[in-house]
């Protein structure tokens, strides 16, 4: 009897273990279900934000540019000084010009001048006066507020003068008994005339406010010439210069002229 109860009672502890060990081994169920169910949320993937530069648009003011319209006068210094170391030239000349459109200007020039010719054989005094009207182009493309001027113009050229032959020495062919004496005569010839055309090259430097200086060179063609009725030539013709035995003269001036301004026009601006 004792020996059965010791059989049973071994067959029963080996039978807890076994059943003890089958408990380790088998995955709890429910523990597994929870895991399925609640297990690790994943973290959610970061989100790169795209750094966004935002540009403001600002209206931009653009000034706008206005010209001035007005007249121009003033006086050639050339002329007015030139008595001051010429003893047989007195003269002074007037300037102005008025502006028209953008780049075209009215321009005049009056004046009034004496001048004694020398030449190997004769003295002669021409009076004077004389007027030229015309127009100049500006070429040149200011900026800003400058108001400079490189222009290129035509003149009419209109002159009325006397002429006096103070004294002359004739002609001999044959010196062999030397030149003949100088004479006197005081001849004088009235109501002469002449006009001409002239071209006109020049610039004009605003130097101080409202203050202009500027340079011309003239290039002068004859057109009409009323001469003396003694077959004496007019060698010189106010306002248009020496003949030079010809159609043809030259001449230039240096101007100073104060501008008047009246009123102002908006300057358009260009097309893109």
């Amino acid at each position: 009897m004792k020996h059965t109860l010791k059989y049973f009672f071994s067959i029963g502890l080996l039978m807890s273990l076994s059943f003890a060990q089958a408990q380790d081994t088998i995955p709890n169920n429910t523990s597994l279900e929870r895991t399925k169910i609640v297990g690790e949320i994943p973290e959610a993937p970061k989100q790169v934000t795209k750094k966004t530069t935002t540009v403001t648009k600002t209206d931009t003011i653009v000034p706008v540019k206005k010209d001035r319209y007005g007249v121009r006068v003033g006086v050639d210094l050339y002329k007015l000084t030139r008595g001051l170391y010429d003893k047989n030239y007195k003269g002074i000349e007037l300037v102005g010009d008025y502006r028209l459109t953008k780049n075209y200007y009215a321009a005049a020039e009056i004046g009034s001048e004496n001048k004694t010719t020398e030449d190997d054989r004769l003295n002669s005094t021409t009076k004077g006066t004389y007027l030229k009207v015309g127009f100049d182009y500006n070429a040149y493309e200011n900026w800003l507020d400058m108001e400079n001027i490189i222009s290129i113009g035509l003149r009419g050229g209109f002159s009325t003068f006397s002429q006096e032959l103070n004294s002359f020495k004739t002609y001999n062919p044959n010196p062999y008994w030397g030149e003949m004496p100088w004479k006197t005569s005081g001849e004088k010839s009235n109501g002469l005339t002449a006009s001409w055309l002239e071209v006109v090259a020049g610039l004009k430097v605003k130097v101080i406010n409202n203050i202009f200086v500027g340079f011309s060179l003239r290039m002068n063609m004859l057109i009409t010439d009323k001469k003396p009725s003694n077959n004496f030539e007019n060698l010189y013709i106010p306002g248009f210069n020496r003949t030079y035995a010809g159609n043809f003269g030259a001449g230039l001036n240096y101007t100073v002229t104060y501008f008047v301004p009246l009123y102002k026009k908006t300057v358009k601006p260009k097309g893109k």
